[in-house]
């Protein structure tokens, strides 16, 4: 099958690269979309519309990361099951894993309808914005089933090494709901609504698109609507996997959401300018979490397999590939910042805060490179649970202690921006002495 990757024998470095370079993309082209609403409006619908959808980052992941960790299960534990080469096993994991989409987007549909403005209120969005936010929130969350549908089924073709496709949804999906994005907002004057809905719609159709590939599969993989069911094996392998890290991913936004209330305490400037900046460290690190999922895949194909030597070479090319490219990354946008931030927001004040952050930060966004990669390494392996911990009390629980004692002794943006850097070392840091010795212990074991 010319989309699949033979994970298992042969050459390395170019399987890995033709799975996380797609897959990079395809996390910039989704990241695009978010861009494009928060372009599309600040340029059209002024600065109260850009912190409504800007500010929203945060919140919006914190309620969707749990739900894209569990794909991470659904991923390791189908790839597994092809390295050793069990097709009914892989056949109930895509059905059951598809249930589980379906399931959460509609319960995200209603939390995010109760939720979304305490949750705002929360986090002290400024009261001229925190309408237009809510209504903006609440139209996200209408797509939720689409937007899960599309990440599990992803994830299963992820599990055969076919990152194409999923690009291919997400390009198309892309192209509409920019367009919809500037019929909606510059010609009906929908503001927020017309970008929420815009957003919905692409979501439908990039879910649709992976859907039917996943019908037209070769059997192992294949997906027949009328096998929907949870299998209870299954759902507990994918949870046991997936709950650490879609809980990891959550404790990260708790963090995030600190972070960005107390950005929030410098003013509606201090928001535009850092929303812009963030955009940036987004791409960054799209690139370290495509490189972290071939590290997570090839391990768990070749640990299912036995074939403890290419598991090393895996995690080594990984870590190496992931920190070279960042690295060019960070520089690209540091020594081009005034144009970077310039796409987002004309008003200097916006861009006085955006520079400080991509100076702060940016420069050193290839460090997380060293926590998600040899925690990729570690959960295709089946221990998901040690480099969450360690990630939540590095980049979590870390960051909001300097939060709430560091940063107010000082209290400047440069302090707050700070945390970044420190909680990348202590992570890194952790996680990579885990993964040695862990893998030190499997490997002499089994061997």
């Amino acid at each position: 099958h010319s989309n699949q990757i033979d994970m298992l024998n042969g050459s390395l470095l170019d399987k890995i690269f033709k799975f996380a370079l797609p897959l990079a993309a395809s996390s910039i082209l989704q990241q695009l979309f978010n861009s494009a609403d928060v372009a599309v409006v600040g340029r059209f619908a002024g600065s109260e519309a850009l912190a409504a959808v800007g500010g929203n980052a945060s919140v919006i992941s914190l309620l969707v990361n749990l739900f894209v960790g569990l794909s991470v299960g659904a991923n390791v534990t189908i790839a597994g099951y092809i390295g050793q080469q069990k097709k009914e096993k892989a056949q109930d994991a895509v059905h059951t894993a598809m249930s589980i989409a379906l399931i959460s987007g509609v319960f995200l549909i209603g939390v995010g309808m109760a939720a979304a403005r305490p949750i705002l209120e929360f986090i002290d969005a400024p009261s001229d914005v925190i309408d237009l936010a809510t209504v903006y929130l609440r139209i996200y969350f209408a797509g939720m089933p689409f937007l899960m549908l599309y990440n599990f089924g992803a994830a299963v073709l992820r599990s055969v090494g076919d990152t194409k496709r999923p690009l291919y949804c997400l390009t198309v999906a892309g192209v509409i709901n920019v367009c919809l994005n500037l019929l909606l907002v510059i010609r009906f004057e929908l503001s927020v609504v017309g970008v929420g809905a815009a957003t919905v719609i692409a979501n439908a159709v990039s879910a649709g698109m992976v859907l039917y590939f996943l019908s037209k599969e070769e059997e192992t993989i294949r997906l027949d609507i009328r096998k929907l069911r949870i299998t209870k094996q299954q759902a507990l392998r994918i949870i046991k996997i997936g709950a650490p890290a879609g809980i990891q991913g959550v404790v990260f936004s708790i963090s995030n959401v600190c972070i960005q209330s107390a950005i929030n305490g410098f003013g509606t400037n201090a928001v535009a300018g850092s929303a812009a900046a963030l955009n940036y460290e987004f791409f960054t690190y799209f690139v370290t979490s495509a490189f972290c999922q071939a590290a997570v895949t090839f391990t768990s194909q070749n640990y299912g397999a036995g074939k403890y030597d290419r598991c090393r070479k895996v995690f080594r090319l990984s870590l190496l590939s992931g920190i070279a490219i960042t690295g060019m990354m960070c520089i690209i946008f540091v020594l081009g910042r005034d144009f970077f931030v310039g796409i987002y927001t004309s008003k200097p004040a916006d861009i006085e805060y955006g520079l400080i952050r991509i100076v702060r930060v940016e420069l050193l966004s290839f460090m997380p490179c060293l926590y998600e990669i040899s925690g990729g390494a570690l959960r295709g392996m089946g221990n998901s649970m040690l480099p969450a911990v360690l990630t939540v009390f590095g980049s979590c629980i870390l960051r909001i202690i300097w939060v709430y004692t560091v940063f107010p002794v000082y209290g400047t943006f440069e302090m707050l921006l700070a945390v970044y850097p420190f909680s990348w070392i202590v992570t890194g840091t952790l996680v990579l002495t885990a993964y040695f010795y862990i893998r030190k212990k499997k490997f002499s074991q089994t061997a």
